[in-house]
C-alpha cells in the first residue's frame, strides 16, 4: 500500500518549532541563532508563540535545553481524539514524525545570508545579527499507515440493530457502525502536525442500523412457529468451540424480522475473528477438519436453518457444507464463512417474527417466535445416490517406517432431495431443494521415519463410518417442549458396511 503526501517533500508543510530549538540545532551546525521578536514583542509568526514560549527558557543553557525539549516532544506522544470523547495516544515515531535534518541544514546555511530568508519587499529589514528560523519536521506516510491500520482493527465496529432481550423481556437499543477513514485521518494528523498541535480527531465513516428500538415496541411473540436442537460437546477439550457457539448465538438472539424483512447472518453476527472475540476451533476447509478462528459458528446457522424450515420462513440463501456435519442431520446444515458464504432468511408473514437461539446444557436450540403458527410443516429428506471417496496417502517422517494412521475417515459424496410440505387445513404446498455433497477423501499417513519416532504415533480418526437414513420424515409437534416427530427408513445408506458396497476403500489398519 502506498500513499503520497506533501509532507514527504522538502518543500511541503512542516511543524514550526520556534527559534529556541533552531538555536540549539544551529549551534550544533556551527551557526548561532536566537529568536527575533516583532514590533509587538512576540514571535514573528503567531502560530508559534505558545510553542516558542514553552521551548525556549530564559537562562544561559537555552540552546541545550531547547534541543532536549524538542527531542522529548518528538519522542513523546501524539493524541488521537475518539468520537466518544476519549483519546488514543501514539508516539510521534509510530506516525513517522521526525526532524528533517537535511532541510534544517539548508535553512541554517541560508541563515548566513539573512536577507535570503525574506521576501523582496522586506529584505531591507533583514537584521545584521542572528535571525529567526523554524525547525522543519516531516511525517512519513509509509510509517503512519500501518499505525492507523492497526488502530482501525480495534476501533471499527459494525452497526447493531435493535433487538429484544428475551431473557429479561427488555429492549436492546441499536448502535451505529463506524469505520476509520485512514486517508482522511492521516490528512487531519498532517494538518495538526503542521500547526504544531499535539492532538487531532480521527475521522470515521458511519453506518446506520436498519432496525431502531422505536420500531420494536409492542412486538408479540408468544407462539413458537418452529424450533430445532443440535448437540455440542460440553467437555473441557471443546471449550473454545463452545465459547464460539455462545458468542455467535448471542449476536442473533432476539433479532426481529418485520413483515417482508430479510435476516442476513453475516451482517448480524459479524466477522468471526480474534478482534471480535472468537477462539480457534475445528472448521471444515475443502473437506478437511482443520483449526480455524470461529469454529462452531456453522452449528449456530445450521440449527437456525432447521428451525426456520419448520417455521415456514423463506430460505433466501443457504449452502451445504463440503462434508456432512456430525452435529446435525444431513440436509439441514447451513455453512457460513464471513464474508463470502452467507445464510439469509425472509419473513413471509404479515406479523413480525423473533429469532431465539440459546446454548446450554449440551444443546444448541433455535426458535422462531411470532404472533401465531400459520402452518403445519413436514420436512422429508430422501437420499438419491452416493459416490465413493478416494484414499490419499501422505508420507510422514514423524512416524516409524511402515506404520499407517487414519488421519481422516472418508465420507462418500451424497445427492439428496429435501421436500418441505406446508399444510393449512386441506391445502398443502410442497417445496423441493436438491443438495449435492462432494466426496470427502480418506487421508492415511504412512510412516517413513526411524525407530526413534515410535512414541510419536497419533491416534486414528475416531469417527465411525458415516450412516444416513435413506428416507427421513420429520414434523413438529404441537407441544413446545416435545421432540420433533421422526419416521426413519435406514435403507441402503443407513446400514453399516454400505461405503464398501459402493466401492469406497476400506480402512485397513496396522497388524
Amino acid at each position: 500500500m502506498s500513499y503520497s503526501s506533501p509532507l514527504s517533500r522538502p518543500e511541503g508543510h512542516r511543524l514550526f518549532v520556534w527559534l529556541g530549538v533552531a538555536a540549539a540545532l544551529g549551534t550544533l551546525l556551527g551557526v548561532a541563532l536566537i529568536p527575533r521578536a516583532n514590533e509587538a514583542g512576540t514571535s514573528s509568526t503567531s502560530a508559534g508563540v505558545e510553542l516558542y514560549g514553552r521551548l525556549l527558557p530564559s537562562d544561559g543553557n537555552a540552546p541545550a535545553t531547547a534541543l532536549a525539549r524538542v527531542r522529548e516532544r518528538i519522542g513523546g506522544w501524539f493524541h488521537l481524539e475518539l468520537p466518544d470523547g476519549g483519546t488514543q495516544r501514539v508516539s510521534y515515531g509510530a506516525l513517522g514524525v521526525e526532524l528533517d535534518r537535511a532541510r534544517l541544514r539548508r535553512l541554517v546555511e541560508d541563515a548566513r545570508d539573512p536577507a535570503s530568508l525574506l521576501s523582496e519587499r522586506h529584505r531591507h529589514r533583514a537584521p545584521r545579527g542572528p535571525v529567526e528560523l523554524v525547525v522543519p519536521v516531516r511525517l512519513d506516510p509509509l510509517r503512519a499507515w500501518p499505525t492507523l491500520l492497526s488502530l482501525k482493527d480495534d476501533l471499527d465496529q459494525t452497526a447493531r440493530d435493535a433487538r429484544l432481550d428475551l431473557d429479561r423481556n427488555a429492549l436492546i437499543p441499536e448502535r451505529a457502525g463506524r469505520l476509520l477513514d485512514v486517508d482522511r485521518s492521516l490528512r487531519a494528523i498532517e494538518q495538526a502536525v503542521q500547526e504544531g498541535a499535539e492532538r487531532s480527531a480521527l475521522v470515521f465513516e458511519y453506518r446506520q442500523p436498519r432496525r431502531l428500538a422505536a420500531q420494536l415496541t409492542g412486538i408479540e411473540h408468544g407462539a413458537t412457529l418452529g424450533f430445532f436442537e443440535t448437540p455440542y460437546d460440553e467437555a473441557a477439550r471443546a471449550k473454545d468451540r463452545t465459547f464460539n457457539l455462545r458468542l455467535a448465538a448471542s449476536r442473533l438472539d432476539g433479532y426481529v424480522l418485520m413483515p417482508g424483512d430479510e435476516f442476513d447472518f453475516n451482517a448480524v453476527v459479524g466477522p468471526r475473528d480474534e478482534a471480535n472475540g472468537y477462539q480457534v476451533a475445528k472448521v471444515i476447509a475443502e473437506g478437511e477438519l482443520v483449526d480455524g478462528i470461529g469454529g462452531g459458528t456453522c452449528q449456530v446457522s445450521g440449527t437456525l436453518h432447521a428451525a426456520a424450515l419448520f417455521a415456514g420462513l423463506e430460505i433466501v440463501e443457504r449452502h451445504p457444507h463440503t462434508r456432512p456435519s456430525s452435529y446435525i442431520k444431513l440436509g439441514f446444515d447451513a455453512a457460513v464463512v464471513y464474508p463470502t458464504i452467507n445464510f439469509r432468511l425472509k419473513n413471509p408473514y404479515d406479523f413480525p417474527v423473533v429469532l431465539r437461539e440459546t446454548v446450554a446444557a449440551g444443546r444448541v436450540r433455535a426458535e422462531v417466535r411470532g404472533l401465531r403458527r400459520p402452518y403445519t410443516i413436514t420436512v422429508v429428506r430422501k437420499i438419491e445416490a452416493a459416490r465413493a471417496f478416494e484414499e490419499v496417502q501422505r508420507l510422514d517422517e514423524s512416524l516409524p517406517k511402515g506404520v499407517r494412521v487414519l488421519a481422516q475417515r472418508g465420507v462418500p459424496g451424497i445427492d439428496l432431495h429435501r421436500y418441505r410440505i406446508r399444510r393449512d387445513g386441506p391445502h398443502a404446498v410442497r417445496e423441493t431443494i436438491v443438495d449435492r455433497y462432494p466426496p470427502t477423501a480418506q487421508l492415511v499417513r504412512i510412516g517413513v521415519g526411524g525407530a526413534s519416532t515410535a512414541k510419536a504415533r497419533p491416534a486414528h480418526d475416531p469417527q465411525p463410518e458415516y450412516l444416513a437414513d435413506e428416507l427421513l420424515v420429520m414434523s413438529q409437534p404441537t407441544e413446545l417442549d416435545a421432540p420433533l416427530i421422526e419416521q426413519r427408513t435406514p435403507g441402503r445408506f443407513g446400514t453399516p458396511g454400505w461405503t464398501r458396497d459402493i466401492g469406497a476403500p476400506a480402512w485397513e489398519g496396522n497388524p
